[in-house]
């Protein structure tokens, strides 16, 4: 799993260092360097993680301009899906719960910023996912182990673009984790917020 991400980081850093070809013919629009980040409720169902939690994720890459509505680029980041309680700031009790899935790890993909209007866009991004978490094996006398493996993740979205380096979002994510007869696979669906240099 090391080895694969880290060939795939080698080869993102080799394309967002390789020249914005499609940058010199389109204006720059969405187009560059950026950070994002988002927050939203997790959803895994599958039978002892059956509920919700708060999950949050943060990414950066570069997207080139192909057109004045188009960017396409790669991306990078980190997510904590599967055992926030965010409300138990407030009330005593412990916001990071052992007892949940724990499912946390990197991303490495593409992603795409395309807008419908000058303010309205959608997005979609897909790529590696290289996971770590606890789950109960699906036996008779299940067992709680720690797990890690390389996955896949893909996600869409939509949102407004308040000028070219701001905008906010509603997103909804899908993170692959499965492994000797554990499915960790979760969802979210989150709020963010990119900020384009």
């Amino acid at each position: 799993m090391k080895k694969s991400l880290l060939a795939l980081a080698f080869a993102t850093a080799g394309l967002m260092a390789a020249p914005a070809v499609f940058a010199q013919s389109a204006p720059n629009g969405n187009g560059g360097w950026f950070v994002n980040g988002n927050v939203g409720r997790t959803s895994i169902n599958k039978g002892p993680y059956d509920g919700h939690d708060t999950g949050y994720g943060i990414n950066g890459g570069y997207r080139w301009a192909v057109s004045p509505s188009v960017a396409l680029g790669a991306e990078i980041g980190y997510n904590d899906l599967g055992n926030i309680h965010a409300k138990n700031i407030f009330n005593g009790n412990r916001v990071v719960d052992r007892q949940k899935t724990q499912l946390h790890g990197w991303t490495a993909g593409v992603n795409g910023h395309f807008n419908v209007s000058p303010n309205w866009y959608v997005s979609a991004r897909t790529g590696i996912y290289g996971w770590k978490g606890h789950g109960l094996s699906n036996n008779e006398n299940p067992i709680r182990k720690g797990l890690d493996d390389t996955s896949w993740y893909a996600g869409a979205g939509f949102g407004y673009d308040f000028n070219n380096n701001v905008s906010v979002g509603l997103n909804y994510d899908y993170y692959d984790a499965k492994k000797d007869r554990v499915d960790l696979s979760t969802d979210m669906v989150s709020v963010s917020a990119e900020y384009r240099f």
